[in-house]
């Protein structure tokens, strides 16, 4: 029995590998995971023989001798990702090594609390995927990304203060509506963010990283040693409500003032460049970057405004965390650009020389896609850890 659980434990550890490194040689295996080749041939073979890996000859290389095969995923398998942010739904179709293979979207109105719309919606879509699929592709799991704070294990969505989601089953809705018998695993948006480019987008190789996503308000997630920061119930890393400005702050839908959401939000900007709240949304945003580009005065002065509160927040986060990297995602990675010069201003006033010595500041390399990037390796990580063991189960569902 302990042999049989290495082994399956090992076949999830190669797996994981070749899901997120990409396509590489028996050899390159062994060398990363310490065992011999013997074994890793083992393992390769019983993976291509339940379809989830192949093997094939390296790009021609004009070198001499007999190429080492590389082992790269197939398509056999593969999950639904669902995204929910304040103003859009996404569902996609994701295959092993993290490619999209397929995708829908709509819009999401801002007309308060939603579930069943937003239920409805996302499960005609993974419906939809999932029959485009075919019958010979497996669908092994669900992960869904919510801009809220979620309780771990059932998909609760305890507080969703843009729209007014209190205490709401997503999860259990959004499972019962798809119909396929499997569980929807949920996180909130920033945390799976912070762990996609960790994984697959500006972070990768870096184990302390702190990532901020703009959506309507500001939520973040922060890798410590290489795992997400969670705390104690799972809600941790709310960084939107950390008080900057607490004597003349602008109210935040959470019931607090001078929040860091509340000050370089969606529209702390607005406001300041004097749009009027009939405008909203990501092309708004663009719209006052751009203005502040051509030189408009009250575009730029709200640029400088926000960004000097972003400033702020990020400094506090580099002083407390120490992170080899701050990434901006959602939003903020059409308004970084903008205040770039404001942010590294309040770095370099308000940060420990040894601090900043060395952090980097990058926008999301995964762009908008960070976050359903994160919910599609929510859905991956049952196949991740026991590839054998649920494939088989999934057989004897059928």
């Amino acid at each position: 029995m302990v042999q049989e659980a290495i082994r399956r434990r090992n076949a999830g550890t190669l797996l994981r590998h070749v899901h997120l490194g990409g396509p590489v040689s028996r050899a390159g295996l062994a060398e990363r995971m310490g065992l011999n080749r013997s074994t890793i041939m083992a393992l390769t073979t019983e993976l291509t023989r339940v379809g989830l890996v192949q093997e094939e000859p390296p790009p021609d290389t004009g070198r001499a001798g007999r190429p080492s095969l590389l082992v790269r995923p197939t398509d056999r398998c593969y999950v639904l990702a669902f995204d929910v942010a304040v103003d859009r739904l996404v569902a996609a179709r994701v295959g092993l090594g993290g490619s999209i293979l397929e995708r829908r979207e709509a819009a999401r109105p801002r007309a308060g609390p939603d579930l069943h719309r937003v239920a409805e919606v996302l499960a005609h879509f993974g419906r939809q995927l999932h029959r485009a699929a075919g019958p010979e592709a497996t669908c092994v799991g669900v992960g869904a990304s919510y801009c809220g704070m979620i309780r771990p294990g059932d998909g609760m969505v305890r507080f969703g203060p843009d729209l007014g989601w209190v205490d709401q089953a997503f999860g259990v809705e959004l499972g019962r509506r798809l119909g396929l018998g499997l569980p929807v695993a949920v996180g909130n948006e920033a945390h799976l963010g912070a762990q996609a480019e960790q994984q697959r987008g500006a972070g990768v190789g870096l184990d302390n990283l702190v990532y901020l996503h703009g959506d309507v308000g500001v939520g973040g997630g922060i890798i410590v040693g290489g795992r997400l920061l969670g705390g104690d119930g799972g809600y941790g890393c709310e960084l939107g409500h950390m008080v900057v400005n607490p004597y003349d702050g602008r109210p935040c839908g959470c019931g607090s003032s001078g929040c860091l959401e509340a000050e370089v939000g969606e529209r702390a900007l607005l406001d300041a460049a004097g749009r009027p709240a009939e405008l909203f949304g990501r092309d708004a945003i663009r719209s006052v970057v751009d203005d502040a580009d051509r030189g408009d005065p009250m575009a730029r002065e709200a640029l400088r405004r926000v960004g000097d509160w972003l400033g702020i927040g990020v400094a506090n986060l580099i002083n407390l965390f120490n992170p080899g990297m701050v990434i901006f995602g959602g939003m903020l990675c059409d308004l970084y650009p903008g205040v770039a010069s404001q942010v590294r201003g309040r770095i370099c006033r308000n940060v420990l020389p040894v601090a900043r010595e060395q952090v980097r500041l990058r926008t999301a390399a995964l762009g908008g896609d960070a976050t359903l990037v994160g919910a599609a390796e929510l859905g991956f990580a049952p196949l991740l850890a026991d590839p054998l063991g649920l494939l088989a189960a999934s057989a004897r569902r059928r």
